[in-house]
């Protein structure tokens, strides 16, 4: 992109010079390979749905994912089990604890949720494969997939982490005697650490969350990594977990799902708008980074990206021939107006443009139950400006036109939105 016009690494660049002197925070020793990080590194990046990507500050610096592999662990296992095999092994509740915490249930012996490392052990063992080389094998390459390249494992991190984990050890054993835990707990914790010692950089990161955050696509090289469902609900539990006891505030002040790790990695996804990813060493008294939190609370807020955020509404759904928008009030007492495509409260036609979600449909139909009179006549719905169509809305239009139809009501759609199914060209109901 041209220097002159790439207004978001500027922003970028502006947030990298407002956070960088936050010194804040400690960089976490429990593992000693981790203590020797840089406490002052720091990089942003961000990349958008259409695979552009966005960098400043020390964004080539590779570092170990740590906890930041988590939700994508899940994903592998939602979508090489199902949700109801997953499900019944670890909770999807917030713990309101710490990463480590013994958080087990007192019924079924089940971790609180994926995100904490009980819950991520009892996923990583849940990966299918003949024995942990394999596990780790499918692991390492469902993160390379989700990253867009090839990843690798920093040795030495391991070797640490596997040298000081025995809480972790601990955890496993202890979900074992529930239940809750699959096969061997000293491999699933090896393998657990290995996972964490994967490497990549803060690119990388956010190539990772813009997968998420584009249905399971990855943006950049165009793989389906994931199923659209299976990246819905590993979003629901990031929102609600992804940021260990300071979940609660992460969610009132940013509002985005996200996962943080002890490395100072930290993800976090605007849904079918971008993924965003920040590397800070320094954690602050929950584990999450202190320049990384501080700097997705301004873009969150500068941008109004918090998930509850009203946002401003879109085009008009229903237009007249003329392009006017009876939804806004400007017509006559004929709202869409005649004409092909238009519309005429007598004749029951009206014109749609734009993309039909849920909302979109239901102002539409709402429109059009508007234009039919309750004697039967013709019923003409113009099509040809709409550019898609999701599954709840064409479940709507076609139950809506059917019952037309059925009150005696010649119905017929104008244009052709997904070129086949119920959206033939003069398809008449």
């Amino acid at each position: 992109m041209d220097a002159g016009v790439d207004v978001v690494s500027e922003a970028l660049a502006g947030l990298y010079e407002r956070c960088r002197t936050l010194d804040a925070g400690e960089v976490a020793d429990y593992i000693p390979q981790l203590a020797l990080a840089d406490p002052d590194c720091f990089g942003l990046a961000l990349v958008s749905m259409d695979g552009h990507r966005y960098r400043a500050g020390d964004a080539d610096t590779a570092f170990t994912l740590q906890s930041v592999t988590k939700p994508f662990v899940l994903a592998l296992a939602l979508a090489e089990l199902g949700a109801d095999e997953v499900w019944r092994r670890v909770g999807c509740e917030p713990s309101g604890e710490a990463f480590n915490a013994i958080s087990l249930d007192e019924v079924t012996g089940r971790p609180a949720n994926p995100m904490i490392n009980a819950g991520a052990i009892a996923v990583t063992a849940l990966v299918p494969a003949t024995g942990p080389g394999e596990r780790f094998a499918r692991i390492l390459d469902c993160l390379g997939r989700f990253a867009g390249r090839r990843l690798d494992v920093d040795e030495a991190v391991h070797r640490s982490e596997a040298e000081t984990g025995d809480r972790n050890r601990a955890l496993a054993y202890l979900m074992r005697g529930t239940g809750a835990l699959r096969g061997d707990p000293a491999e699933a914790v090896d393998t657990y650490f290995r996972q964490c010692a994967v490497r990549a950089t803060v690119e990388d990161l956010a190539v990772m969350a813009a997968t998420l955050g584009n249905g399971g696509v990855n943006p950049v090289t165009g793989e389906a990594v994931v199923p659209e469902p299976v990246a819905v609900q590993v979003l629901a539990v990031m929102a609600t977990c992804g940021m260990y006891d300071g979940a609660g505030e992460w969610m009132l002040r940013v509002g985005l799902p996200a996962k943080s790790g002890v490395s100072g990695g930290l993800v976090a996804v605007a849904p079918a708008r971008f993924g965003v990813a920040v590397h800070s060493p320094r954690l602050d008294r929950v584990g999450n980074p202190v320049r990384g939190v501080a700097a997705l609370r301004e873009v969150s807020q500068r941008f109004g990206l918090h998930l509850m955020h009203n946002a401003a509404p879109g085009a008009a759904t229903v237009v007249s021939e003329g392009g006017g928008s009876p939804e806004d009030g400007d017509g006559d007492d004929g709202d869409c107006k005649g004409g092909d495509g238009g519309g005429d409260r007598r004749t029951g036609v009206l014109a749609a443009q734009g993309a039909l979600d849920f909302a979109a449909a239901e102002r539409l139909l709402s429109a059009l139950g508007e234009s039919v009179g309750a004697a039967p006549g013709p019923v003409v719905l113009n099509l040809e400006r709409v550019t898609a169509v999701d599954a709840a809305a064409e479940a709507m239009l076609t139950r809506a036109l059917t019952l037309l139809a059925d009150r005696g009501h010649r119905v017929v759609l104008v244009g052709e939105v997904l070129g086949s199914g119920p959206w033939e060209q003069g398809r008449e109901f």
